[in-house]
């Protein structure tokens, strides 16, 4: 049996049997002593333990009503198992902003990768996945279940689950209180979180690694430059003393988004910030300008859904029929999505034939199409999990054809393969670590390039399925503030500036940067950030990749990672 098929689904299992005005930043409300903090069991797998941790932490009054689940802070906490059960005691505690669009569960492997690797060498390390607050928004009563048809009914059709109903996606005239959740608030909440966890700060100073994946890494600039008391000259709250050390995976710690170019695709209804702070701010509070950031295909909360239904199919039943795409109502949104994902030309995406409904796959590879860098189109939302087999494919030459790009942008540089053949063979997924074998049929794009080889390949699809389809925090986040991206794209106005109160925060501590080597910021970091390259890996990689990759080396993120927890100097 392939040992790491086997591995992830042991993991699997486990999981989804424990599922059911100045320069500083404003002080929030202390929490109540009474419940205050929960901390839930998620399982126990490979020797690293999982929890849901959640922290009551009031957003201040101004931000108006919103649901009771918002005035929590929420993170995944992985440390080793035969480790302290005080975080105070580990050795180090990671903690990760996560990246634009993106939630706690998208850490799941890198998490656990690390925190496993350090044992191996004798230091008990954790490993905190954040969850920003606007995830609080997120019903996970579907997807729970571990069952594909329920969660499809439970979303989409009205149907109740433990006598549960689908509230509905929420409208942009229910996130009044969301128009005032930018940076400020952000590394508000992360020193918040810390203060209450650790609430020594020597140990914090001492033993932790603050750090994030793309977007994550400019949150982690904004909370190094922070100022949390109000009085700049006192620097023990300042964000750089939180921290003895920062991470930065697949992107830069900044304080701008320059580096970040591709990640945030030009159909979003993001507003123009041409208009000024002020100007934007208003459309904001008074519901003119998108609270939510969301595109028609893909980028919103109704087919956001789907990535984690599509995980669920994966984990629940890998190698059989999918019916998921027949079995999904019609609407715009999904038939939107379906067409800008599984057509092969121009002429296929403005007529719809053949859909994606019209071709056999089993559930990996419906997750595969969604997720792979040699399917989807979107490079920020890319990852290497393998490939096709079972039928022909051909050429993908839409949104853009094959061959080019140059650079990774938007779409990436890796050329896009679909099924060939509507109503034929039925096609299976080829997991990374079986690409290159004696029975890969080596399939090769029209103009004779190969779509990929071993050394391209290095996530685990059972991995990623376990990350999307079981996490009780999701690998999303479907409700991204707007006014975090225009907060920091209008990083030169006097409202965003004052929050830099401590701008040599950026560089006072270590700085371990990883980059993955086919992703966003490809040939773009300069060179004295001495940063470490994942070959072959993309944007996604640096989160999802397998623990050993198909060289027999352990995987280079979690390793470089280790040593940096090791001696961040």
């Amino acid at each position: 049996m392939n040992t790491s098929r086997s591995r992830a689904r042991t993991w699997r299992t486990a999981a989804l049997a424990a599922l059911l005005t100045t320069g500083a930043f404003t002080a929030s409300a202390p929490a109540s002593a009474e419940s205050a903090r929960t901390e839930t069991a998620v399982g126990s797998t490979g020797g690293v333990t999982e929890t849901v941790v959640r922290v009551k932490a009031p957003l201040p009054a101004s931000f108006g009503a919103r649901p009771a689940a918002c005035d929590w802070l929420s993170y995944l906490r992985y440390r080793s198992s035969a480790g302290p059960a005080s975080s105070a005691d580990a050795d180090r505690v990671l903690i990760a902003q996560p990246g634009i669009l993106e939630g706690a569960g998208a850490f799941d492997s890198v998490a656990r990768n690390t925190v496993t690797r350090a044992a191996q060498q004798g230091r008990h390390i954790e490993f905190w996945a954040l969850d920003r607050r606007s995830n609080c928004l997120e019903d996970h009563t579907g997807t729970a279940t571990g069952d594909q048809h329920t969660a499809v009914d439970y979303y989409y059709r009205g149907k109740q689950v433990g006598g549960r109903t689908f509230a509905g996606f929420v409208g942009n005239d229910q996130l009044g209180w969301m128009a005032r959740l930018g940076i400020e608030q952000t590394v508000r909440d992360e020193y918040d979180l810390l203060a209450a966890e650790l609430p020594d700060q020597r140990v914090r100073k001492d033993k932790v690694l603050c750090g994030g994946h793309s977007l994550g890494g400019v949150i982690t600039g904004y909370f190094a430059a922070a100022d949390f008391d109000g009085n700049p000259a006192t620097t023990a709250d300042a964000g750089q003393n939180q921290c003895a050390g920062y991470f930065a995976l697949d992107t830069t710690v900044s304080t701008s988004l320059a580096d970040l170019s591709g990640s945030i695709p030009d159909d979003t209804n993001l507003p123009d910030v041409g208009l000024g702070y002020g100007a934007v701010q208003a459309g904001l509070d008074s519901g003119l300008l998108p609270r939510s950031l969301s595109a028609p295909v893909l980028l919103n909360p109704e087919t956001m859904t789907l990535l984690a239904i599509a995980g669920v199919g994966a984990v629940q039943d890998p190698d059989g029929e999918a019916d998921l795409p027949s079995y999904l109502p019609q609407n715009t949104n999904i038939e939107a999505t379906n067409r800008f994902l599984f057509s092969k030309d121009t002429a296929t995406f403005l007529t719809g034939s053949p859909a994606v409904k019209d071709f056999r796959l089993t559930n990996e590879a419906v997750l595969g199409a969604l997720m792979d860098d040699q399917s989807v189109p979107l490079a920020f939302l890319q990852s290497s999990v393998g490939f096709f087999d079972g039928g022909p494919v051909a050429d993908k030459n839409f949104p853009v054809t094959n061959g080019s790009s140059a650079q990774p942008g938007l779409f990436g540089t890796e050329y896009k393969a679909i099924p060939a053949v509507p109503h034929g063979p039925l096609y299976t997924w080829r997991n990374y670590d079986r690409v290159g074998d004696a029975d890969d049929p080596g399939y090769k794009s029209s103009d004779g390039t190969p779509f990929t080889a071993a050394g391209k390949e290095v996530t685990d699809i059972q991995e990623l399925a376990r990350s999307m389809g079981t996490q009780p925090l999701d690998f999303t986040e479907q409700y991204f503030p707007t006014k975090l991206v225009t907060d920091l794209e209008l990083s030169t106005s006097p409202q965003v500036k004052r929050l830099v109160v401590h701008p040599d925060g950026l560089t006072a501590n270590p700085t371990l940067t990883v980059l993955a080597g086919d992703g966003l910021l490809a040939g773009r970091v300069p060179a004295e950030l001495h940063p470490v390259v994942a070959d072959g890996y993309q944007h996604l990689d640096v989160l999802t990749a397998a623990p050993v990759q198909n060289n027999g080396r352990p995987e280079p993120v979690s390793t470089a990672l280790t040593e940096f927890a090791r001696d961040p100097r």
